[in-house]
């Protein structure tokens, strides 16, 4: 739905070219018939900025973590099955790797009664599994953690393996543009630590504008990654010591030049974060899977939570200045990249052949 699924596909397709793999990719949505896909995503994207509420209602019916799978977005999936399979004819792949839960529902149905051939991999991207990541007819799942991959095997008892988070490796090595961003910030504000307000390619957050408020008041300088929606950037830009950014390319450079995140999703940006080395706090989380994640995140000691404001600003100065909390969370984050899903993807097509 955001732009954190199509990250993990485009870093996916990279690393299997890097192994002498080709690809494909496509979106699940687009396999629906003419209309629902859009609408769907668009219905989607209401919820989560207008009626939060409405998404948390869905989110503990069809969603939220429970004894096992659950129906609920299956229905829709099979409106997709079609196309998928005439894809597959078309493209012969060995092996075929969702990456989002209603892709996963949509594989799983189809290997599930014999009518898709190759084996699939489900890469699972939230830390918290919810039941629509969940159908026993896939294959494999690869999930960011240990935990989750344990999830995974009590719910379904099929194979899951944590890989780690898919995340693209320039976040790995010393970003060239952070020099140039501290630069930035140094000449907007000098003497205050910057810190980077993330609410996704939507822009979905709840009181954006109070938090940067309270993060100026407290001395820091938020950056507000505002996504594709200009209409709260135009709003964050008019207030004093806030930086408003839009959909930002250089993100490397962005997260090596900030001293820590405040998070509301456990999405792709925290994970990014992970890699780079920068402390994230889960703070005001989206509801559904956002307020799951950001609390797993916590509970695993990958991240900190704040659940007020005073929390938000007393862990802002711990986690912005060298200490032993901050190297504890840096190191316990980039500990999550120990294995490649690319590789897991690799492997496993080459166990298929040798069975063959």
């Amino acid at each position: 739905m955001g732009a954190g699924h199509d990250a993990v596909a485009a870093e996916l397709v990279r690393r299997l070219a890097d192994r002498g793999q080709g690809s494909a990719r496509v979106d699940v949505l687009e396999l629906l018939p003419h209309g629902i896909g859009a609408g769907l995503r668009s219905f989607y994207r209401t919820t989560i900025r207008r009626a939060p509420m409405v998404y948390e209602g869905i989110y503990r019916a069809f969603f939220r973590p429970g004894k096992g799978p659950r129906p609920g977005s299956a229905p829709l999936a099979a409106l997709a099955e079609g196309r998928l399979l005439a894809l597959v004819e078309r493209e012969r792949p060995d092996v075929v790797v969702p990456v989002f839960h209603l892709a996963a529902q949509l594989t799983g149905r189809l290997r599930a009664r014999g009518a898709l051939r190759a084996p699939s991999a489900v890469v699972v991207t939230d830390f918290a599994v919810h039941r629509q990541w969940l159908h026993p007819g896939n294959d494999l799942h690869l999930c960011v953690t240990p935990d989750a991959a344990e999830a995974v095997r009590r719910a379904l008892g099929r194979p899951a393996v944590a890989t780690g988070p898919v995340v693209a490796a320039r976040f790995f090595a010393p970003a060239p543009g952070a020099a140039g961003w501290r630069r930035r910030w140094g000449a907007v504000a000098p003497g205050r630590p910057p810190v980077l307000l993330s609410v996704g390619a939507w822009g979905a957050g709840t009181h954006v504008a109070d938090t940067a408020r309270l993060l100026s008041g407290a001395g820091y300088l938020p950056v507000v990654l505002c996504g594709r929606d200009e209409r709260l950037r135009a709003e964050l830009s008019r207030l004093p010591g806030v930086a408003a950014l839009g959909w930002e390319r250089d993100m490397p450079g962005l997260l090596g030049a900030v001293r820590a995140v405040v998070d509301n999703a456990a999405g792709q940006t925290a994970l990014e974060a992970l890699a780079t080395g920068v402390p994230v706090i889960g703070y005001r989380p989206i509801p559904g899977h956002g307020r799951e994640g950001v609390r797993r995140m916590a509970e695993l000691g990958l991240s900190d939570r704040a659940r007020d404001s005073w929390e938000l600003v007393r862990l802002l100065d711990v986690v912005t200045e060298p200490s032993v909390w901050r190297e504890r969370r840096i190191a316990a984050g980039r500990r999550l990249f120990a294995d490649d899903a690319a590789v897991r993807l690799t492997d496993m097509v080459a166990r298929t052949e040798a069975s063959r």
